[in-house]
């Protein structure tokens, strides 16, 4: 059976490796192409969009996908609703493997907030020095309040340049340590960190480090996803899938 995996997170990187042995499902991973350089997989990739819902629906049909699984990043909204819709309009089985969230323990210092414009907003009037960890094409809205002295982490270089007067580029993948993100908070002497809560682990050194230093987090909330059948584990996924599979040859399929 044909199984399309939409991924870009480390678990979609893990679920293709566990698939790429087997001989019951034939597995084509697809990234989105925001990353200039992505990791090597262990199944065959495929790079960019499809077109929207409806053109992802026609490419389900015309490969003769048996099953989707979405795996992408939990702020991927639009991926994720496209998926829905292309997966019901096919009548293609979707599991959406999705990372449980990161939640606030004692000594954290979160700001809640729905958007970057409000991240930016939240940072406030007085000159800070600001850690952000957000997507390279999401960091414009922070040209908005150029008194702050960013410093900016990312996979890619961020071009063009963001239009502020003092910012400094990391470039860097992760994960990375607790210790490692404590050193960096403390050499570039962080006010305040700017992150999506993305839970997991490869990510979470940050949020270990900020509390350990009494350091705000501006943290953007997840998205709404599509009420679709879930899972949180690459193992739930793979049961699920070995359901999927089953039925697919009683069905002749």
């Amino acid at each position: 059976m044909k199984v399309l995996i939409l991924g870009g997170t480390t678990e979609s990187r893990i679920l293709a490796g566990a698939l790429a042995e087997r001989h019951d499902v034939s597995v084509t991973l697809s990234l989105a192409g925001r990353t200039a350089k992505p990791l090597p997989q262990p199944v065959p990739m495929r790079l960019g969009g499809f077109g929207g819902a409806a053109g992802l629906a026609r490419y389900l049909q015309a490969e003769k996908i048996g099953a989707v699984i979405d795996a992408t990043h939990p702020y991927a909204a639009v991926m994720s609703n496209n998926a829905a819709k292309a997966a019901e309009e096919a009548r293609i089985p979707l599991l959406a493997l999705r990372r449980p969230a990161w939640t606030p323990t004692e000594g954290d210092r979160w700001i809640d907030v729905e958007s970057v414009e409000n991240a930016v907003a939240a940072l406030g009037a007085a000159p800070r020095r600001v850690f952000v960890t957000l997507g390279r094409k999401e960091i414009a809205p922070f040209a908005g309040a150029p008194h702050h002295t960013y410093v900016i982490r990312s996979v890619d270089p961020i071009e063009p340049p963001l239009d502020v007067p003092h910012a400094i580029y990391l470039t860097a993948r992760g994960p990375f340590s607790e210790a490692d993100d404590r050193a960096l908070l403390e050499r570039h002497r962080i006010d305040v960190i700017v992150a999506k809560n993305s839970g997991g682990n490869a990510s979470y050194g940050k949020i270990v480090a900020a509390r350990a230093l009494h350091l705000p987090v501006v943290m953007l909330i997840r998205p709404s996803l599509p009420d679709t059948q879930s899972a949180t584990t690459v193992d739930e996924v793979l049961v699920w899938l070995g359901h999927a599979v089953t039925a697919a040859a009683a069905r002749g399929v």
